[in-house]
């Protein structure tokens, strides 16, 4: 089967003369899915050792049969390697090979095991069999309809994902989306890829303009078209929303949009106003400035301010509560004094339909939440419990002793309909409904629950509005205490018992622009910041500080426990370069390993959802530890907070490691403890609301290692990435638009 290769390695004047070499692929040392690359170690007939093959392609997989044309290279850090300029893959023939190539894990449900069974019972038809004789696969022991099924869709799945690999290598990109792409658009892929590039961009997870743009011009779309022209328009709306804003200003779009196409202002206000004909945007003036809004935000406001002005009439559903025997009553049976604040904040409370309970951590906002609810639960009022995240409604739950559920559980996500089941037409079935961490809600998560709450149901938001904003679009809690429409009670006196907390003390000397007081004394203490002169210093302590002195010290797990939160994900300070780190350090040895989307995943390993999927109902922000690594299934199983979740090979694009993760991240979460790196790199991360965010997820430990000049710096600035929304002044018009809303 194996041709010979030449055995001359003569080099002429010209450059060395492209030799052939053909073999059987033994192992795949390295592919990269996003370029093709790959170094492959290559059984080649007339010689003993293996062959390195260092050439491109869409996949590989070992068994495989390739002919490559190239030349030999003596490199100096790996030898004699052949590097080809055209390789060409060529199912296997031999039995050794097919086993090998069905064995791969390229074909879900086919691992090694099923693959050496399948080969022993049909030889070189196992091909044949698989597509065209499927049924015979039952006459093996332990396969039974489903399996076979199982099998006979993986292979169909498996050749039309080649196919589109093939198509994306041969325009010049890579092939690690192909599994996406055909999850989206099915057998007709190419088609619907070929007909409109860009749908790529808007469809496809991980698929970015730049990557829909390169493959548009491979097919020969023109760089002035107006199909174009729209795509950027769009793109660069996501992207001034993937930070935050609801709108932008006309003339800044036109400007952005023509620097990214490189073609004339005229043809993007063309495209401006066809994207708006089709409904794809809304024109609206914001504070008398022109401005674009994607349609789903403009919705989304509109629904929000619409539901809020809704549930602010009529009476509370509890009626007349008389705060004056009520509360010596809660006292009783909570055992707290509760302050004068929090005595004033009960009567608001008690008489309002919709209320904002806003303050730092330490001044009492559990204690005010639980006494109300106890009110109110002793006048048979339904309650519901919410929060944006598992563990933000986890905590809650602890807190209140009542049952609390995230927000897209709560609303009854439905897959059929890619909808909520919980809605405007089927409201919940509550009295009050309360949602903590409101901070973190986005402003197309808040339209969908305050459509689902029922007219005479009274609303509670609670959280801090000097945290970050929510990661997805708009600044909705502070565009609501902002619009003062809706009674808010911002708390601020810190409570003895929390008094004792460095972490609590230095957050709110954080917020008040004030640097944090460090330990003093030889006790132990729950803040620490420890001062570097340089990224490598930083870095070389927060290992350290990870692997050996917190554990040691307090006696904290270092992966369970301890969490590394940063400003950035780039940078050998970000969280990408820290993961690999710390996961070489704390978990090297697990097996078995998958590499995938540049990542490699071991059992052990802690990860993080990096977007929202309802079907599996995991959220941007969730954390997990990998359970189990099946190879032979090609699934990867994670536990988020005692939940089992699968995951396909193909899919783990949705998740990173999280060893180390983003502040903005961090949202929600709290954690036993917290290392925070602050270097000059991040000068343009360093705000105020970021450092005091990363300060209150530490539960019983904070630790800040970083130069001193950033972080006096990030304590110092305040000038927060202002949100573009008009929120406020949708809630209330004479309250005056929100052109630079700030961020909570």
């Amino acid at each position: 089967m194996a041709s010979s290769f030449s055995s001359s390695h003569k080099f002429y004047s010209g450059g060395p003369p492209p030799e052939r070499l053909s073999g059987s692929v033994e192992r795949v040392t390295f592919h990269s899915e996003e370029s093709g690359f790959c170094i492959l170690r290559t059984k080649v007939k007339g010689r003993r050792d293996l062959v390195t093959v260092v050439g491109s392609a869409a996949s590989i997989a070992p068994g495989e049969y390739v002919e490559c044309l190239g030349s030999w290279q003596n490199d100096r850090n790996y030898g004699l390697q052949f590097k080809t300029t055209q390789l060409t893959v060529v199912p296997p023939s031999t039995l050794e090979g097919i086993e090998k190539y069905l064995g791969s894990g390229m074909v879900k449900g086919i691992g090694p095991h099923f693959a050496k069974a399948l080969v022993y019972a049909f030889r070189e038809e196992v091909f044949t069999v698989i597509e065209e004789e499927p049924q015979r696969m039952l006459e093996l022991p332990g396969i039974g309809q489903k399996r076979m099924e199982k099998v006979t869709t993986a292979w169909a799945d498996q050749k039309v994902i080649r196919e589109i690999m093939v198509f994306l290598q041969s325009n010049g990109l890579g092939t690690g989306r192909a599994v996406r792409i055909f999850k989206t658009y099915g057998n007709e892929s190419i088609i619907k890829v070929s007909e409109n590039p860009y749908r790529l961009a808007l469809d496809i997870h991980g698929i970015g303009f730049t990557t829909a743009d390169t493959l548009a011009r491979q097919l020969g779309i023109a760089p002035d078209s107006l199909i174009r022209a729209q795509a950027g328009v769009h793109h660069v709306l996501q992207e001034i929303s993937g930070n935050g804003h609801c709108a932008t200003p006309l003339e800044y779009l036109v400007a952005e949009a023509a620097k990214l196409l490189d073609i004339t202002p005229e043809i993007i206000e063309t495209a401006i106003g066809a994207e708006v004909a089709a409904e794809n945007l809304v024109s609206e003036e914001i504070n008398g400035t022109p401005a674009l809004f994607l349609t789903p935000l403009y919705r989304a406001e509109i629904g929000t301010a619409t539901s809020l002005q809704r549930l602010l009439r009529g009476e509370p559903p509890w009626g007349v509560i008389d705060s004056e025997k009520a509360i010596p009553w809660v006292e009783g049976k909570t055992g707290l004094i509760l302050s004068d604040s929090q005595r004033r904040a009960i009567n608001l409370a008690l008489s309002s339909k919709a209320v904002v309970i806003t303050g730092g951590p330490g001044v009492g906002k559990t204690t005010l939440v639980n006494s109300i609810l106890l009110m109110l639960q002793a006048k048979q009022i339904a309650v519901t419990l919410c929060a944006p995240t598992g563990r933000a409604a986890k905590r809650l739950s602890e807190s209140t002793g009542l049952e609390a559920k995230t927000i897209h559980r709560l609303l009854e996500f439905d897959p059929q309909s890619f909808g909520f089941k919980r809605n405007r037409d089927n409201p919940l079935e509550t009295d009050l409904i309360v949602i903590d961490e409101a901070s973190m809600v986005d402003i197309v998560l808040m339209n969908r629950l305050l459509a689902a709450v029922p007219d005479n149901a009274a609303l509670m938001l609670v959280g801090d509005v000097d945290q970050l904003p929510s990661v997805g679009p708009g600044a909705v809690l502070g565009d609501i205490i902002r619009s003062g429409s809706i009674p808010t009670i911002s708390l601020t006196e810190i409570f003895r018992q929390a008094a004792s907390s460095r972490i609590i003390i230095n957050a709110h000397r954080i917020n008040h622009g004030e640097m944090p007081l460090n330990r003093e004394g030889h006790g132990l203490s729950d803040f620490y910041f420890i001062p570097a002169t340089s990224p490598e210093e930083i870095y070389q302590k927060l290992i350290l500080l990870v692997t050996e002195r917190i554990p040691k010290r307090f006696g904290f797990h270092p992966v369970r426990d301890v969490q590394v939160l940063t400003p950035m994900n780039r940078g050998g300070l970000g969280a990408r370069s820290l993961n690999v780190e710390l996961q070489r350090a704390l978990n090297e040895k697990a097996e078995p390993k998958v590499t995938r989307f540049g990542t490699t995943f071991a059992p052990g390993d802690k990860v993080i959802q990096t977007v929202n999927n309802y079907d599996k109902e995991v959220f941007n922000g969730d954390i997990g530890h990998i359970l189990k690594i099946d190879i032979e299934e090609s699934i990867l199983l994670v536990d988020y907070d005692g939940r089992a979740v699968e995951y396909e090979f193909g899919e783990l694009d949705e998740v990173s490691l999280a060893y180390a993760t983003s502040i903005h991240k961090s949202q929600g979460s709290e954690y036993p403890a917290v290392i925070i790196p602050l270097a000059m790199q991040h000068y343009t991360l360093l705000e105020r609301n970021l450092i005091y965010t990363a300060v209150t997820r530490g539960k019983k430990l904070v630790t800040i290692i970083g130069e001193p000049k950033a972080l006096a710096m990030a304590v110092k600035n305040q000038k927060s990435n202002n949100r573009v929304t008009n929120l406020t002044a949708r809630i209330a018009p004479e309250k005056g638009s929100a052109m630079s809303s700030e961020g909570e």
